[in-house]
């Protein structure tokens, strides 16, 4: 028994909300994803297994939709969201993802299907939300990262923003929208209602940029970007050190809490030589207000960084990552992801689990479960549907229509 098995859910969502119901799947819930006759755009999203564009074979789509079952449905037609109703009938969540407006034109709203299932619990993900100035505004990644503020931290002082190359805001928005919906399941069981949630991707980006948004508020010195690092005012702060191998991530900070790792990462430079005592003694705790009040200037900073430099990149990444265990240094190896799929801890917690798919002849590696129960753990039952692969199992086994009556609705491009 898994911790969502006695649970069904409606997956409507496009490209924007997948990772939604495959946490749910992966927790064990019956999730029926809900597909436009042909398939999601979302199977049109490449890089594709040998390079073959095919709607079974997008690895964006594999990513994002194990676990789950799938059928073929036109909700643009009354016949199709007449069997949608009746699906929603013995459904405990529903996911959707369309722009605002969208469902309840077509009376698929949470104001119409509640009055169906008073206990269905009803998610929504859009870029700005159901309602506002902006909640009928055109979106991509882009547009999300850009109107929630993280965008303005990304890339080099001396140009234009960049933006990440992996699109990252609907992750964020699909993540909250589960957490969400577990938390009005929780709230059902004393109610035994459902409820609507609405999940503007934008908040939930807003919420990555960690305490800048509320520094922004109380009037504090505005992060600048700068590649590798954060601008703070006239001060640049590395985040991200060449090492003789790649990159390491370290933090080479001031104050309290990390100055004492400072100081004991200039003290073991000195001793091999590359600073000389002056410049490990100096006050690392109070040395970010040292140059904020031009007490140090900024070209001795400059100086010490490239101190810092010579000693990472006279280093690979393995031996950085050593000497950071066995002196306390906070430095990290930037992995690629060629070494994630590689890598010991994630083998040491099974992380990668193989999956068959049979249609291929093979298997393939998916990344693992996002978290270890330890009673009732996840597993990949399924692997990712094909397009309408459970439209008879559904429509004929537990809906009751008969082999002609699905016949004829696929025909009829309704299926």
């Amino acid at each position: 028994m898994s911790v969502l098995s006695p649970y069904r859910v409606l997956d409507l969502t496009t490209e924007r909300g997948l990772i939604c119901g495959q946490m749910l799947a992966d927790m064990g819930a019956d999730v029926i994803k809900v597909e436009p006759v042909g398939g999601s755009s979302a199977r049109g999203i490449g890089p594709f297994y040998q390079d073959a564009p095919h709607p079974d074979r997008s690895l964006y789509w594999w990513a994002y939709n194990r676990n789950k079952r799938a059928i073929t449905l036109d909700l643009e037609r009354d016949a199709g969201r007449d069997l949608l109703v009746r699906l929603v009938e013995r459904a405990d969540f529903l996911i959707e993802s369309h722009n605002p407006g969208y469902m309840s034109r077509h009376h698929l709203g949470f104001a119409d299907l509640s009055k169906i299932n008073p206990a269905l619990i009803y998610v929504s993900i859009t870029p700005f939300g159901q309602d506002g100035p902006k909640a009928s505004y055109a979106d991509s990644d882009l547009i999300i990262m850009a109107a929630s503020g993280p965008l303005i931290l990304a890339g080099d002082a001396d140009r234009a923003p960049v933006r990440l190359s992996i699109p990252q805001a609907y992750l964020h928005a699909s993540a909250d929208a589960a957490v969400a919906a577990l938390a009005a399941h929780h709230e059902r069981v004393r109610s035994a209602l459902g409820q609507h949630i609405d999940v503007a991707a934008v908040q939930s980006v807003a919420m990555a940029t960690q305490s800048n948004i509320l520094a922004a508020a109380l009037g504090s010195v505005e992060p600048r970007r700068m590649s590798g690092g954060v601008k703070m005012g006239p001060i640049d702060l590395p985040l991200v050190w060449p090492a003789s191998d790649g990159y390491i991530a370290m933090t080479f900070l001031f104050g309290s809490a990390l100055g004492v790792f400072t100081a004991r990462l200039m003290h073991y430079l000195c001793e091999q030589g590359f600073c000389d005592e002056a410049t490990r003694d100096k006050d690392w705790i109070a040395y970010g207000e040292q140059l904020f009040s031009g007490a140090e200037p900024l070209a001795e900073f400059d100086r010490v960084k490239q101190v810092v430099r010579k000693f990472t990149r006279s280093h690979t990444k393995a031996e950085l990552l050593t000497l950071a265990v066995e002196r306390g240094f906070l430095i990290t190896p930037v992995a690629t992801v060629e070494e994630v799929v590689e890598s010991p801890q994630f083998a040491s917690r099974d992380y990668f689990q193989s999956v068959a798919h049979p249609e291929l002849g093979e298997s393939f590696r998916y990344p693992g479960p996002f978290a270890k129960f330890t009673a009732t753990p996840i597993e990949y039952r399924r692997r990712p549907p094909t397009v309408g692969e459970h439209n008879s199992e559904i429509y004929r086994d537990e809906l009751g229509l008969s082999e002609r009556d699905v016949a004829e609705l696929t025909r009829a491009g309704i299926l």
